[in-house]
């Protein structure tokens, strides 16, 4: 009968351990990992306090940035990604298992500040200097100069602004253009923003608006008629990843200050799946040397306790995987230190059995005690 008990238990701690293998193994496709375990991009930015809109301080323009820059990570995809504020003006982005780092930094470094404004009447040549510069000492204090796109494209652009990206509601690449097959980016006003875009088209009928993107003229059409319904067009020579990007930072909206770029390091899946075994290892080792030593040195008692223990590291892995956590390297040690601490609670309780049975109690009795 006693054979057959302790048959019975061997048969349920290695059903029990096969179960937990197989719930840990492979790792990347039963729970989500972090960046050191499966690579990934890990970027540093700075928020400029110096470009901080009045009234606003750099701990609230952060805050905002970190909101921003979460609604613009999570259109990309990323699983559990990582993004907090460090310091007073920094903020710490991580992208574990990012496959376009660039796409991830062309993202996460545009302002995005959209600005609608018109295109002057007058010669941009009357204010330039003799090298074909901008002549501060010519130029009013109501215009400006701004290029396009593309470097070689100038503007010479009235300083107020007529809207801004802030009226914006919606925006999605699409086709459309002179020709009806160019790359655009579509973009829809708000209901109040719409009204306004269409009494300032209405207003301005025969000027040039440009439209700028951080502080650049992606076009600058002609208004032919008032544009009701607050939609329009941004043409610009565009690939189709490059309008949906442009699409996905204008409905995420603008930073409130420019953020750049300070320190950006690329973790390769080399890396990743070195700690990956190294962890598995450690792990698996520590884990099968303390069930012999419980199950050697208890008997019986160390069998039920190993039965107790790959449970509970069952149990462990199944909430994770359910609550979609992220698993990392010092997670993988905190693991190892949860096994630990639940055989030691098992340690305590046999050795207090064993002093009740030295002491002449009987086995029920003692455990009782225990």
């Amino acid at each position: 009968m006693i054979a057959q008990y302790k048959n019975f238990w061997l048969g349920v701690t290695g059903a029990l351990a096969l179960a937990s293998l197989w719930a840990v193994f492979p790792l990347e496709k039963k729970l989500n990992l972090g960046l050191d375990l499966q690579g990934g991009m890990h970027l540093v930015l700075e928020v400029d306090g110096s470009k901080v809109p009045p009234g606003t301080t750099v701990a609230d323009a952060v805050d905002r940035a970190i909101e921003i820059i979460r609604n613009r990570v999570d259109a990309l995809g990323v699983s559990e990604p990582v993004i907090q504020k460090q310091g007073e003006s920094w903020i710490v982005v991580q992208f574990p298992g990012l496959k376009d780092p660039q796409k991830a930094i062309d993202l996460i470094g545009q302002t995005a500040l959209l600005e609608f404004k018109l295109v002057s009447e007058k010669s941009l040549e009357e204010y330039l200097d003799k090298d074909g510069a901008p002549d501060p000492k010519k130029l009013p204090a109501d215009l400006e100069v701004i290029t396009g796109k593309d470097p070689n494209d100038r503007y010479l652009i009235e300083k107020p602004q007529l809207l801004t990206g802030a009226a914006l509601a919606d925006a999605s690449p699409g086709t459309g253009g002179d020709t009806g097959m160019e790359v655009v980016v579509n973009f829809k006003m708000t209901p109040k923003g719409g009204r306004e875009f269409g009494e300032l088209t209405g207003r301005h009928i025969g000027r040039r608006m440009a439209i700028i993107l951080d502080c650049k003229v992606y076009s600058a059409p002609v208004i032919k008629t008032r544009i009701g319904g607050g939609s329009g067009q941004i043409t610009g020579r565009f690939t189709w990843d490059e309008a949906a990007t442009l699409a996905l930072v204008l409905r995420a909206g603008a930073l409130p200050a420019p953020a750049k770029i300070i320190n950006q390091e690329v973790v390769g899946p080399s890396l990743g799946r070195d700690s990956i075994e190294r962890g598995k290892r450690s792990a698996l080792v520590g884990t099968l040397l303390v069930l012999l030593f419980m199950a050697v040195y208890y008997r019986m008692s160390g069998l039920i306790a190993d039965a107790a223990l790959l449970l509970n590291f069952l149990f462990l892995l199944a909430l994770m995987a359910l609550n979609k956590a992220t698993l990392t390297l010092p997670g993988i040690a905190g693991i190892a230190l949860t096994m630990g601490m639940s055989v030691d609670g098992n340690v305590l309780i046999f050795e207090r059995i064993r002093e009740e049975l030295r002491a002449g109690k009987t086995a029920r009795a003692a455990v009782d005690a225990g």
